[in-house]
């Protein structure tokens, strides 16, 4: 009985001894189901093509192909050691489907603490899969560990243009290789633009004004408008609480119904501007100009600024019937000439406020500090009501 040796065309390992009988089909079905392939004819160790079963000898060496031409196997180079015992023999690594070659001390030298390192320092030890051709498969991105393997080949980081820095730095992450991430996490937060914290301009505000609808609410909550030019735009509705509009251009805007809460109005112009309905509670209008300013709202909704900074602000000639202005801040305000008939002025704070010519019949003034406040030129007699309205 003959017995011949089978290995995969192109490779010299896991072979598998079987016995020759039959024909020639015979054998090609005893190879497939040996070596886990698609047998279709077998070559000699010279690339010869066996045709013929008579043509095979006793311990004969058959490559067996699936029907590609005979590929010469690798023969593996023995592993030597240098002085220091470090591995240089040369490896294939298929990462992805894309082959690299490279050595075994190019791996374990640079970061041998990694996992990269372990994986090829002491040989066969973590039993790592290859491919037919002997390459060790490794299921990465090749494009992210291209920089990692020429990193360990000479300490440079490299990265080609097009390489997302990210994705290497989480491919050094799953290797192990410690000092490359904090390189590659330096160099990614380097790489990032800064925050952009610069003032929403106009035009910007406009195109966002364009696509919502007229009585639907835009978010605006938080966000900067310092110093933009928003004069005579249609911005009712909109919610801009905790907003910044410092030093805006809001005259003779449309802002009725809009959330003004907790917002920064510091210096801003609303003169002329439309606040029926307005939510300024607790809001910052400290040095603003409110000059002829509408808050009365003819369907009875009233406009809310409770405990509103408005220090040293300019209401002069504003329509402010029915405003709840109750523990609000007015110190040094200027308040001619403004009509605030029944008003909430409870608990406010018009120390030296200039309220000369106001209406202030039926205005509830309970609690409030009048300190060096001037009430000349009275239009109707100041009513004190003792109820909060």
């Amino acid at each position: 009985m003959r017995r011949v040796t089978l290995f995969i065309n192109g490779t010299s390992r896991n072979g598998k001894v079987v016995a020759v009988y039959g024909t020639l089909s015979d054998l090609l079905s005893v190879a497939s189901n040996k070596l886990g392939i698609k047998a279709s004819c077998f070559y000699n160790a010279r690339g010869g093509l066996i045709d013929d079963i008579a043509l095979i000898r006793d311990d004969d060496v058959l490559y067996v192909s699936e029907g590609d031409p005979f590929v010469d196997p690798q023969t593996e180079t023995k592993v030597r050691s240098d002085s220091h015992g470090a591995h240089t023999d040369w490896l294939t690594l298929n990462i992805g489907g894309r082959l690299f070659t490279t050595t075994r001390s190019t791996l374990v030298s640079k970061e041998p603490d990694s996992m990269l390192a372990h994986m090829f320092q002491d040989k066969d030890v973590w039993g790592n899969t290859q491919d037919e051709h002997g390459a060790y498969l490794i299921d990465r991105s090749p494009d992210y560990f291209e920089p990692i393997l020429n990193y360990l080949r000479h300490g440079q980081i490299i990265i080609n243009e097009g390489i997302n820095v990210q994705g290497v730095l989480e491919e050094a992450r799953f290797f192990g290789i410690e000092q490359l991430a904090d390189q590659l996490e330096t160099a990614f937060k380097n790489s990032q633009p800064p925050e952009d914290h610069s003032p929403i301009s106009r035009k910007e505000l406009v195109r966002f004004l364009l696509v919502t609808p007229t009585k639907s609410e835009l978010r605006c909550q938080g966000l900067n408008f310092s110093g933009a030019d928003l004069s005579r735009l249609d911005l009712r509705y909109i919610n801009f609480k905790m907003a910044n509009l410092s030093r805006c251009n809001l005259t003779h805007a449309n802002l009725c119904c809009s959330n003004l809460e907790r917002a920064d109005l510091s210096g801003a112009n609303l003169d002329g501007a439309n606040l029926q309905g307005v939510k300024m509670l607790c809001s910052n209008a400290e040095g603003a100009s409110l000059r002829g300013c509408n808050f009365e709202d003819p369907s009875g909704l009233k406009a809310n600024l409770e405990g509103a900074n408005l220090k040293g602000v300019d209401l002069e000639g504003s329509q402010m019937t029915g405003i709840n202005l109750r523990v609000a801040t007015l110190k040094n305000a200027t308040l001619k000439n403004c009509n605030l008939r029944g008003a909430t002025l409870a608990g406010t704070d018009l120390e030296n406020c200039d309220l000369s010519g106001c209406d202030l019949q039926e205005a509830n003034l309970r609690g409030s500090n009048v300190k060096g406040a001037i009430f000349e030129e009275m239009l109707t007699p100041l009513h004190m009501s003792q109820s909060v309205r």
